[in-house]
């Protein structure tokens, strides 16, 4: 064998370790990470942008974005996603629906990218929910170049300026819209 096949080798076997024999997408942690404001105990419409890195290799490079949103008196988060196995079962991939806003990745912890909260974030909420409403890609999900989970919410962004939303570069897929 000749020294070529090297990098490759290494490379590949990297690859296979570091996807984890002990980690499985159905097992994987996917409870609160506890970052969120307590929705019980807080009066104001709360929006948040969140990011965690992508499920297994794709972690090394890119991170999965959402939305969660709790209007004014609301004891529930909403959360904004699009996720491409829904598609798998006849699905959309966009999902707006009451559910635990800030979940771990498949294990990964989210970061906050955008938080606002208290006056004009009610009004900020029924922009997202309109923009969300009109993106063009509910049931179309392609990993690279997008639509993808990121380029929803880069949509959003777009679409509700006021929300300040800055994604970083590893958000793959934000920049489908250009």
């Amino acid at each position: 064998m000749t020294l070529k096949f090297l990098p490759a080798i290494i490379l590949t076997g990297f690859l296979l370790t570091s996807c984890g024999l002990n980690q499985d997408w159905r097992t994987a942690r996917r409870d609160s990470a506890g970052i969120a404001p307590d929705p019980k105990s807080t009066e104001e419409a709360i929006v948040l942008v969140y990011g965690a890195d992508a499920w297994g290799w794709r972690g090394w490079f890119a991170i999965h974005t959402w939305i969660a949103a709790k209007r004014t008196g609301e004891d529930f988060y909403t959360v904004y996603d699009v996720v491409g196995w829904r598609s798998y079962r006849n699905k959309p991939v966009m999902r707006v629906a009451r559910d635990i806003p800030d979940r771990y990745w498949f294990g990964e912890k989210p970061q906050v990218l955008k938080y606002h909260q208290g006056d004009g974030t009610d009004k900020l909420i029924d922009a997202i929910d309109q923009a969300a409403k009109d993106y063009p890609w509910k049931t179309t999900y392609k990993a690279f170049p997008g639509p993808n989970s990121n380029t929803f919410v880069a949509w959003i962004g777009k679409q509700v300026p006021e929300l300040g939303l800055r994604l970083p570069f590893s958000a793959i897929g934000s920049g489908y819209l250009k």
